[in-house]
C-alpha cells in the first residue's frame, strides 16, 4: 500500500505505532448494551444485535478458517444493499482485513478492474451478478475465492454462516494507520482511485458524525433509514448508527421507491437518514410525502453535490427544520464542513447565508489557497484545502496521485470556494468545471443558482465550451418542471441582467433528464459527452478533466 506518509516537508521522525480499537468492536459494544434490541431491518426480516453479532462472528470465522483470509487482505464486495453486505463490513474488520465495496451498478469489467486494482484475494458477490464474478475470476489471478449471496450453492453466504455458526476468531489488533476500507472515488475524470481509510481515522469520523451531524443520537429514540448504497457515504453513516446501537432499516429492494421510503419512515418512526440532493428532491416533491407521517424525523442529512436554494426551500417547507448539510470528499470521509438545522433558513435574508455549505467540522481546518499554496484572505476564491484527523492516509498503490493530492501537508480537494469573514464556506465549483470567457473566470455554480430561481426549471447544469471569439462560452442544459412549455428565447430574456454578460450562457438546451453516474450524481463529464453525441457541441470539446 502506498499511503501519504512521505508527504511531510520536514525531517522524518521515528515513532511507535499507535494501537486503536478495531472498529468491529462497535458491534460488540452495541450487543452488550442491548442484545435484544433491533439492529437491522430488511423487508419483513429483523435481526437483534445478538443475532447480528453472531452472524458476523460466523462469517469472520469462515473467512479465516475456510478461505485463509489474514490481516491486511482485501475482500471485494459486489452487492446491492442487504443484511449480508452490511455484515461483511464487520466480518472483514474483525480479521483486520480490508473491506472493498464496489457500487453495484457498475459493469462487470469495471468491478473486475477494481478487484485487480485493490489486490483483492476474495469476492463476496450478490447472486444477481454472475457476470461480475466471472469477470473477476478471469481477469484477477490473485482472487482465491468467491462467496455468493443468495445462490444456494456450496459457498453461499448464508450456508457458510450456518456452517460456522457459534464459532469465533480473536479480534485482530490494529494500529491507527491500519487500513479497514478502500473507498473508491467516483472516477468522473478517469479510473476510480482507492482512498485508504484506516481504523483510527474512521473512529474519529464516527465520533465526528455523531457530534456534528446527529447530536443526541440514542438507541432508545432513534432509527435510521438507508436510501443510498452502503458502499459509500451511506455505509459511513450507518457505521455511526452502529456506534450508538441504533437500528438500521434497509429499503426492500434496490430500486428506489419514494412511497416505500415514506412508508418505512412512518412505520419505524425513522429519525435520521443520509441522502444526496437529487434523492431528497424526489422525496419532498412526491405526493407520498403528504400521505405518511414523518414527524419523527430529526436529521435529514444531505451531501455529495450542491443543493440549490429553490430545492432547499421546498424541503424546509415540507419537512421543517431537520436539514443537515455536510461537505466532504470520500478522501476526507465527508468531514470538512457542516450546516446544522439551526443554520438552515426558509426565508431569504442575511442570516440565511444563501449558498453556504457550512462551517468547519469539529477537529478539522479549512484553508483557501492559490496555485502556489498560499492562504488567501476571506472573500477570495481559491482551492479548498483541508487538514485534520478525518483526512485519509493516501491512495492505494498510486504515488503519483498522492503527490498531486497533498501540498505542504494539506489535502487538496480540487473544489474551488471562498470563506466569508465568519468562517462559512461557499463552493463555487470544481476546478475542472471553471471556464474562462474573454479572459474572465466563470464559475458555473453561481449561474446555476440564479437560473433555478425560474419557477419552470427543475434542474440545470452549466458548462463551458470552446468559442472562436471568446475562447469559451457557457451553455446551460435545463430540465423543465412537468407541464412547462418554456422556450429558449423566453428563458434567455428572463435571464438578462441577472449576471454579467460574459457569464450568461450562449445557449439553453432542454432535456427530459440529466445523465447521472452510478452514484446518482449529475456529472459535467457525462453531460458534455451527451452534448457531443447529440451534435450540440463539437466532438473535440470532450476533453479529459472536464
Amino acid at each position: 500500500m502506498t499511503g501519504a506518509g512521505d508527504r511531510s516537508t520536514g525531517p522524518a521522525i521515528a515513532r511507535a505505532s499507535t494501537r486503536v480499537m478495531n472498529l468491529a468492536h462497535l458491534v460488540t459494544q452495541a450487543t452488550r448494551h442491548g442484545p435484544d434490541r433491533i439492529a437491522l431491518v430488511w423487508g419483513e426480516r429483523q435481526w437483534s444485535w445478538a443475532d447480528f453479532d453472531r452472524r458476523i462472528d460466523a462469517m469472520a470465522a469462515a473467512l479465516s478458517t475456510r478461505f485463509g483470509v489474514r490481516k491486511g487482505d482485501r475482500i471485494l464486495i459486489q452487492s446491492a444493499n442487504c443484511n449480508q453486505m452490511f455484515e461483511s463490513m464487520f466480518a472483514c474488520f474483525r480479521l483486520g482485513a480490508v473491506w472493498v465495496p464496489s457500487n453495484f451498478r457498475q459493469t462487470a469489467d469495471d468491478v473486475a478492474w477494481l478487484a485487480g486494482a485493490s489486490g483483492a484475494v476474495g469476492l463476496i458477490c450478490g447472486a444477481p451478478f454472475p457476470e461480475h464474478a466471472s469477470a473477476c475470476r478471469d481477469q484477477c489471478p490473485g482472487l482465491r475465492f468467491v462467496v455468493t449471496i443468495g445462490s444456494d450453492g456450496e459457498d453461499d453466504y448464508d450456508q457458510v454462516v450456518d456452517a460456522f455458526s457459534g464459532q469465533q476468531v480473536p479480534l485482530a489488533a490494529v494500529d491507527r494507520d491500519d487500513p479497514c476500507w478502500f473507498f473508491f472515488t467516483s472516477g468522473t475524470t478517469g479510473r476510480p482511485k482507492a482512498a485508504v481509510l484506516t481504523h483510527g481515522q474512521m473512529a474519529f469520523v464516527v465520533t465526528n458524525h455523531l457530534c456534528d451531524l446527529m447530536p443526541g443520537t440514542t438507541p432508545e429514540q432513534d432509527a435510521s433509514l438507508v436510501v443510498a448504497p452502503l458502499s459509500h457515504g451511506a455505509g459511513i453513516h450507518q457505521l455511526a448508527q452502529v456506534a450508538r446501537g441504533v437500528k438500521t432499516i434497509l429499503m426492500p429492494s434496490e430500486r428506489f421507491d419514494v412511497d416505500a421510503a415514506w412508508t418505512l419512515v412512518e412505520r419505524w418512526r425513522v429519525t435520521n437518514l443520509f441522502t444526496v440532493p437529487t434523492i431528497l428532491k424526489m422525496l419532498v416533491e412526491h405526493p407520498a410525502v403528504d400521505e405518511h407521517d414523518h414527524a419523527s424525523l430529526r436529521y435529514v442529512i444531505y451531501a455529495g453535490a450542491p443543493m440549490y436554494r429553490a430545492d432547499q426551500q421546498r424541503a424546509l417547507a415540507k419537512l421543517g427544520p431537520v436539514l443537515v448539510q455536510y461537505f466532504g470528499l470520500g478522501e476526507v470521509t465527508g468531514n470538512i464542513t457542516v450546516l446544522p438545522p439551526a443554520h438552515h433558513h426558509l426565508e431569504d435574508g442575511p442570516e440565511a447565508r444563501i449558498g453556504t455549505c457550512g462551517f468547519e467540522r469539529t477537529g478539522m481546518q479549512v484553508s483557501i489557497q492559490d496555485d502556489a499554496g498560499n492562504e488567501l484572505d476571506a472573500g477570495a476564491t481559491g482551492e479548498i484545502c483541508v487538514i485534520g484527523p478525518a483526512v485519509f492516509s493516501g491512495y492505494h498503490d498510486n504515488p503519483q496521485a498522492n503527490v498531486k493530492a497533498f501540498r505542504n501537508g494539506w489535502f487538496r480537494t480540487g473544489d474551488l470556494g471562498r470563506l466569508d469573514p465568519d468562517g462559512y464556506l461557499y463552493i463555487t465549483g470544481r476546478a475542472s468545471d471553471m471556464y474562462i470567457s474573454g479572459g474572465s473566470n466563470v464559475y458555473p455554480r453561481e449561474i446555476e443558482d440564479k437560473l433555478l430561481m425560474h419557477p419552470d426549471l427543475s434542474e440545470v447544469a452549466v458548462l463551458g465550451v470552446p468559442d472562436s471569439t471568446w475562447g469559451e462560452v457557457g451553455v446551460a442544459v435545463c430540465v423543465l418542471r412537468p407541464g412547462s412549455e418554456l422556450e429558449e428565447a423566453a428563458l434567455a430574456a428572463w435571464f438578462d441582467g441577472k449576471v454579467a454578460r460574459y457569464k450568461k450562457p450562449k445557449r439553453f438546451f432542454f432535456w427530459e433528464a440529466l445523465p447521472r453516474s452510478a452514484y446518482g450524481k449529475i456529472t459535467k463529464k457525462m453531460i458534455r459527452e451527451e452534448l457531443v453525441r447529440r451534435g450540440e457541441v463539437p466532438a473535440d470539446v470532450s476533453t479529459p478533466g472536464r
